[in-house]
This record gives structure tokens, C-alpha cells and sequence, in this order.
């Protein structure tokens, strides 16, 4: 539900958001809980409504994927899964 809370918010002129690299990170004491909302996923969204973030997606990328591959963890990002799929 995260990109809809952030999508919502952004109708209502919030412009900051917390999010994570890959979407690492998460509570250990939820059960199911997948991590963070990925900022890939968020810089998509953000991108597809015609705001600008200052972020480099090539950079972002190399960086989660470089952190994911150290930690050997999966990512829930779907921009990310995309991106490295058709690579």
C-alpha cells in the first residue's frame, strides 16, 4: 500500500517521502513483511506524474543492486525486478 499512500499524498501536495534502496530493510517482528518501499519504485511513480526528483536511476540502481548481491537478498521492487530482467 505504499506507492498509493504516496501517490494519495502527492494529490495533496506532500512532496517528501522516506523510501529504500532496493526496498531493503523491513521489521523482523511482522510476519510478512517484505521491507521497505523500494525507491525505485517510488522514483517511477513520482517520474510517470511529470515531477522531477533530482535522483539518477542508473546510479540508484547500480548501488541497490551492488547492496543486494552483497547481502544476498531479493528485492520487492518491480521497477528494479524490470530493469534486470531484460538486462
Amino acid at each position: 500500500m505504499a506507492l498509493t499512500n504516496i501517490y494519495v499524498s502527492l494529490e495533496e501536495g506532500i512532496t517528501t517521502f522516506d523510501s529504500s534502496a532496493g526496498g531493503l530493510g523491513g521489521c523482523p517482528y511482522a510476519k510478512g513483511a517484505t521491507g521497505n518501499v523500494a525507491t525505485e519504485d517510488v522514483w517511477y511513480l513520482i517520474q510517470s506524474e511529470g515531477l522531477e526528483t533530482g535522483i539518477d536511476i542508473a546510479k540508484l540502481a547500480r548501488a541497490s543492486k551492488f547492496i543486494l548481491e552483497k547481502l544476498q537478498r531479493p528485492t520487492e521492487s518491480k521497477f528494479f525486478k524490470g530493469l534486470f530482467k531484460h538486462r
